[in-house]
């Protein structure tokens, strides 16, 4: 075999490592990105954050507004998980989600599908009541 052919095979070899190697520190570089925001945001504003829940945590649940499922909680689900839960759907049947009956059935399980931690506090309020 000529000396050529592996210098040619070993340069193919570098840039498939060196290509690899961007893939995975892209990979995790972007996995771990919603960790180190969180954590950034509680380290700089811990003492805001600490405030902020337990301002939250002192009022009672009579004193907060009162959380209406019809305007607040039914269009959450709505926009999450529509066409199969509400009307005409192929889980209607069983889980109707335009329901509050459902919603206070199911709980917190809903939260697979809610991401959003503003409406998962808005669906605990509810659930709550």
């Amino acid at each position: 075999m000529p000396i050529g052919s592996n210098v040619g095979i070993m340069r193919i070899g570098v840039f498939i490592f060196a290509l690899a190697l961007i893939i995975t520190c892209y990979g995790c570089s972007r996995m771990n990105a919603g960790t180190k925001a969180a954590s950034t945001a509680s380290i700089s504003e811990s003492g805001a954050i600490k405030s902020a829940v337990a301002d939250s945590s002192a009022i009672s649940p009579s004193v907060r507004s009162k959380v209406d499922f019809s305007t607040q909680i039914k269009p959450i689900f709505e926009a999450r998980c529509q066409p199969c839960h509400f009307s005409g759907g192929k889980v209607y049947a069983k889980m109707p989600f335009d329901r509050p009956e459902t919603i206070k059935t199911l709980g917190t399980k809903l939260f697979t599908r809610i991401k959003d931690e503003n409406e998962r506090q808005m669906i605990r309020d509810f659930l709550s009541q």
